[in-house]
Formats: structure tokens, sequence, C-alpha cells
């Protein structure tokens, strides 16, 4: 797999706070990233940095092959860290052939981009007419006039209302399809959960955790139970090699999962015990779930972003 991004032992720090400490990790081409931590947890500060708009203290950063230059690197770049700056009087058309010429690139991409944003009849309004919504999508549909071959984000969703969350999500997940590498910022668990294939989660500048979404933790997931005799079903859980943790609550006993277990075949070792099930739900821990897991014992750090 082709490496987009290399970040080695990136450092900053302003002043006596330090906003990123000692972060490593790497993108690799056709992925959707996602850098998650909360705010002040370094990842506009990390997102300043790769795009040269911030110095790092230590470490630093490698495009593409290596051997590209950041300047020649960022021409393959699109990127939005900032509110969409749009001259206001000017329509959406007219603004990105303007941008076209800042970028030496022919306008024939504008009608394409406006398209993929859902704003090409709309093209002729002027920008203070949009809403923060469009607004946000013509930004997006100005990154990718280059054809870049990594989009960077940063808080994408930021202030929009539900319907416009839905379609920056979705426009997104369109551009990912057509093979584009995607690298967004965000605090909202929610968005890396829906959106990305792989996260990278900080706390106050520090790496949690780096790699695929749907393994952040070796979970199993866990089973909701429920029978009539609840005191014997918690006698069998407790004494199966294959549960964990188990807790009840309000008659609902859950019981957390050390290893693969399909419902079917949990149903069956019951059934044979003389146990008979009101209630099997088998569940996956939320990315929600796993987050908090990974965070609650970790040290408190003095850094900021």
């Amino acid at each position: 797999m082709e490496t987009i991004l290399s970040v080695n032992n990136l450092t900053k720090k302003f002043g006596y706070l330090t906003a990123v400490k000692d972060l490593t990790f790497s993108i690799e081409k056709g992925n959707v990233y996602g850098i998650l931590g909360p705010n002040g947890s370094g990842k506009s500060t990390t997102l300043g940095v790769v795009l040269n708009v911030v110095n790092a203290t230590h470490g630093g950063f490698t495009w593409f092959d290596g051997t590209t230059s950041t300047h020649d690197a960022l021409k393959k770049v699109g990127a939005i860290i900032e509110r969409p700056n749009f001259y206001p009087y000017m329509s959406a058309e007219q603004n990105l052939k303007l941008v076209c010429k800042i970028k030496e690139v022919g306008p024939e991409k504008i009608r394409e981009k406006l398209e993929l944003v859902g704003l090409w009849e709309r093209k002729d309004s002027k920008f203070r007419t949009y809403s923060l919504g469009m607004k946000q999508r013509l930004a997006i549909a100005s990154a990718l006039l280059n054809d870049p071959e990594i989009l960077i984000l940063d808080e994408p969703t930021n202030g929009l209302d539900p319907q416009g969350i839905h379609q920056i999500r979705q426009i997104i997940k369109k551009i990912a399809s057509q093979g584009t590498t995607i690298l967004l910022a965000s605090h909202l668990l929610d968005e890396v959960e829906k959106v990305c294939s792989h996260v990278v989660i900080l706390r106050k500048g520090e790496k949690l955790y780096s790699g695929r979404v749907d393994g952040m933790l070796a979970s199993y997931g866990f089973f909701e139970l429920k029978a009539d005799n609840n005191e014997a079903l918690l006698n069998f859980l407790e004494k199966h090699s294959g549960f964990g943790q188990i807790k009840q609550e309000n008659g609902l006993i859950t019981a957390f999962l050390k290893e693969e277990m399909d419902a079917k075949a949990l149903n069956s070792q019951l059934f044979e015990k003389g146990l008979v099930l009101s209630h099997l739900v088998k569940r996956r821990e939320s990315l929600e779930e796993q987050f908090l897991s990974l965070t609650k014992n970790q040290p408190n750090q003095t850094a900021k972003a």
C-alpha cells in the first residue's frame, strides 16, 4: 500500500505548553483517516504542521515517497483548515474561477466539482447568500479543483445543522469512493465511526491509538441476557471460560466475551443445561464505549492545542 504521509516523532511546543508530543503515524493511499480527540488534543496543530503553516519543534513528516519536497507535495494536497473565505459579492462559479487561477489549473473542472457537492444549480448565486453548509460544500469543491491525492479537512461539520452534517458526510464518502485519500480532524466520535476507516486518537497531544476503526480494541462484544432463573444463568456464565466481566442491572444480565461466540451456540449450551432465555441479544461495543475505555485510565498531561 502506497504511503501518502508519514509523521515521525512530531513534537510541537508553544512556550511551556506541549501541543503535540512525540506523535508518529502514517496515512496509506485510498483510506479515510480521522484524527480524533477533544478540543485541545493537538488535532489542528498536527494538520498545521503537515501543511507547512506551523513549524515543528522536534521530529517531522514526509509526503509521498519521502523524496518529494513539501512545496511540491502540497500541490497534490487539497485542504480546508479554516472557515470558508470567498468573495461575498461574487458567485460560486466566479469564486472558483479565481481559485483556478491561483492554483494554476484550468476551469474545466468547476462544473464537475460543483455537481459533486450539489451546488451546480446555485453556481450563479452570490457567496453571501449561501448557508453555512453550502459555504462548507463550496470550500470542498474548491479544495478538489486540482484533483488532489489527499483531501485534508479540519472539523468539516462544525457548526452545521443535522441536514448540513449529513450532506457533508455523504460528500466525504463519495469523494473517498472515487479513490481520494482523506484525512479529517474531528472531536465527534459519531463522525469518525460513520465516515472513517482508520483513526488516530489523541489526548492532550499524545497518541493513544492508531489503526483501523473496527480494530480499536480486541473486543468480542457482549451478550444481553434474561431468563426465568437469573441466578442459575449467572452461575453458568461465571463458570464459563468464554466470559469476562458480568454484571446485572434491572434484571438484565450483561456478559462480556473473551472469545468469539455466536448467539446460537450460547443458546444451545444454555438449553442443554435447562436454562430457557426470555431475552438474548449480542452487541458490539460502540466506538464511544471503546474510546472511553481506552482513555479512562490515562494520566493527566499538561498539553494544550
